[in-house]
């Protein structure tokens, strides 16, 4: 397991991948009783995964998230051939079209949320931004002048620019001096250090303490660094507690559609398309590498449901 770690990180795979890989292989080294994985047969590896299907009736990702975690083991680390590997076929997904809000729905819902998990939902709907992507923004990826937002933890890592709205031009404006003065109080206690990506603290040693680096939607609590017990480090804010605060909001509004933070980008790319705006303009601002992708979102913005009358309404015309 110390091996699949090292050699995920050294190819610069994701936290999450990382975290699904190793659930999926401690799963298949259970099912096979702690046996090594270099003793087993593609046979074996066969039979965890119908297992998965028949008996834990998982989803076909998941089952195709375990077998991209086994060909990993096998074909990068123990570096044993398994042929029938290539040969499985992977289970056909089920293709469905996502949950959209409609214009007055999203205005009930952020209507409903304040503070900074308001802020932060009014920017995913705003900016199509993920979850992820949302809570790790940091104070310098915000162009304030040119309204736009430069977005660096992304799903396959790949930066992007989206707009930035200008009715939260000046609430987002707001709340970056609350920041600021939250920063400036942490730096007074001692603390005010910030997480880097790729020990840029080593190469620039005072980054860690500089406001450009902070995230702009902080923990409210802070936690001392495990390494260095003297330097204490703020966070950012769980996308847990966003999600939360979404829920509530959703739950006030009676909205009976199953809400999420993507939905909310889900929305931002539906309403674009169906205000006009070009398929290939939504493809770049929601970060997509295949337009096949984005061309999703034309069956949810279709017109032909709005335009046609059911037979059943002219029953008792």
């Amino acid at each position: 397991m110390t091996q699949v770690r090292h050699e995920l990180r050294r190819r610069n795979y994701s936290i999450s991948t990382e975290r699904i890989y190793i659930y999926w292989l401690r799963q298949y080294f259970y099912f096979h009783q702690l046996k090594h994985p270099a003793g087993l047969t593609g046979d074996d590896v066969t039979r965890f995964l119908n297992h998965l299907a028949v008996n834990k009736r998982v989803s076909a990702s998941a089952q195709s998230q375990a077998l991209n975690a086994l060909a990993f083991l096998y074909k990068q680390i123990l570096q044993v051939d398994l042929g029938s590997l290539d040969d499985l076929k992977r289970p056909k997904r089920f293709e469905y079209l996502p949950t959209v809000l409609s214009a007055d729905e999203v205005k009930a819902i952020l209507g409903c949320m304040a503070g900074k998990t308001g802020l932060a939902a009014s920017l995913l709907y705003g900016t199509g931004m993920r979850i992820n992507e949302c809570v790790t923004l940091r104070v310098q990826d915000i162009d304030l002048s040119n309204g736009s937002i430069c977005i660096r933890n992304t799903k396959g890592r790949k930066s992007r620019v989206t707009l930035l709205p200008e009715k939260l031009v000046s609430p987002l404006t707001q709340h970056l001096v609350w920041r600021k003065h939250l920063h400036v109080s942490d730096l007074s206690k001692g603390w005010g250090y910030v997480d880097l990506p790729n020990a840029l603290n080593r190469k620039y040693p005072k980054a860690e303490t500089q406001f450009e680096w902070q995230y702009v939607f902080p923990s409210s609590t802070v936690n001392k660094d495990r390494d260095r017990p003297n330097v204490v480090r703020r966070w950012y804010m769980s996308k847990s507690t966003l999600s939360k605060s979404l829920k509530r909001a959703v739950n006030q509004c009676n909205i009976t559609k199953r809400v999420t933070a993507h939905t909310l980008r889900h929305s931002f790319a539906t309403h674009l398309l169906q205000s006009g705006t070009d398929i290939r303009t939504i493809q770049q601002l929601m970060g997509h590498k295949d337009l096949k992708t984005t061309m999703i979102y034309t069956h949810i913005a279709a017109e032909h449901c709005k335009n046609t009358k059911s037979p059943f309404d002219r029953l008792f015309d």
